[in-house]
């Protein structure tokens, strides 16, 4: 399905592309923002993915709140943001994203992050290994890098940098911080360009499945606070905070070098 899901991201890219430099938006109940580009793309993303597989539900950020009711989560279904990182859209940074995950038993097994503005896009299979294309040059595969106390990059929200941010880069004063928009963060330190990606305040699943799938099929992972693994299908679909770690295989999590940022 990888095929189909790339191309239906990239034509929900070109709708959303068609509308970038609206400024036209409402409020949601929650004060995001909402545009006709989300609106598009979900409207896109949606009906294909009803066809492409008709069995598995599909959550779209944009859909009727009455599908975010997951007590009874199915063993398979689609998580989809039509336009992650709608403030960035406006102000027209480019920082902005399609993100597509099919979930199996919990976990991001397929995942797509195209940033239609910068014609970047990421992609994984669970088991088969993440890439990275630029434009239509050729794929080139990813993977995170080892942790080198010498050289920590941390990559952190422009918009949502929370007080555990803060804490964590008092600890290492030494480290680079780069700020980067929406799913884009996940990214930067599945292709080693990152070593943490640390979130404490609130997210929803669709905002981190794909870019959480890429993470982990280029060799990373993603934690909660108390550091277990990140799961999906959580009857809010409501995210706990969050770090996702590039180098999880030197132990650099709740008994490594970032061990003091889980609880």
């Amino acid at each position: 399905m990888i095929e189909d899901v790339l191309r239906m991201a990239v034509d929900a890219g070109a709708e959303i592309l068609q509308r970038y430099g609206s400024v036209a938006s409402k409020a949601k109940t929650d004060q995001s923002p909402l545009t006709e580009a989300d609106m598009a793309s979900h409207r896109l993303i949606v009906g294909r993915l009803d066809r492409l597989t008709p069995s598995y539900p599909v959550v779209s950020e944009e859909s009727d709140p009455a599908c975010f009711a997951m007590e009874s989560c199915p063993d398979a279904f689609w998580l989809v943001d039509p336009l992650d990182g709608t403030k960035e859209f406006l102000k027209q940074s480019g920082e902005f994203t399609v993100n597509i995950a099919l979930v199996r038993a919990g976990r991001p097994v397929l995942g797509v992050v195209l940033a239609p503005a910068i014609g970047l896009t990421y992609w994984a299979l669970e088991g088969q290994g993440a890439w990275k294309r630029q434009g239509e040059t050729a794929p080139q595969r990813i993977q995170t890098r080892p942790v080198d106390p010498e050289r920590l990059v941390f990559v952190a929200s422009r918009d949502h940098a929370g007080p555990g941010v803060e804490r964590l880069l008092g600890r290492f004063p030494q480290a680079q911080t780069t700020s980067m928009g929406s799913s884009l963060k996940f990214c930067l330190v599945a292709e080693g360009a990152a070593d943490l990606y640390l979130r404490d305040l609130p997210t929803m699943e669709w905002d981190t499945a794909a870019a959480h799938c890429v993470l982990e099929a280029a060799g990373g992972g993603v934690k909660d606070l108390q550091g277990r693994p990140f799961r999906y299908g959580k009857p809010t679909l409501k995210n706990p905070g969050f770090a996702a770690l590039g180098d999880v295989r030197s132990g650099a999590d709740r008994e490594g070098l970032f061990a003091p940022i889980f609880e």
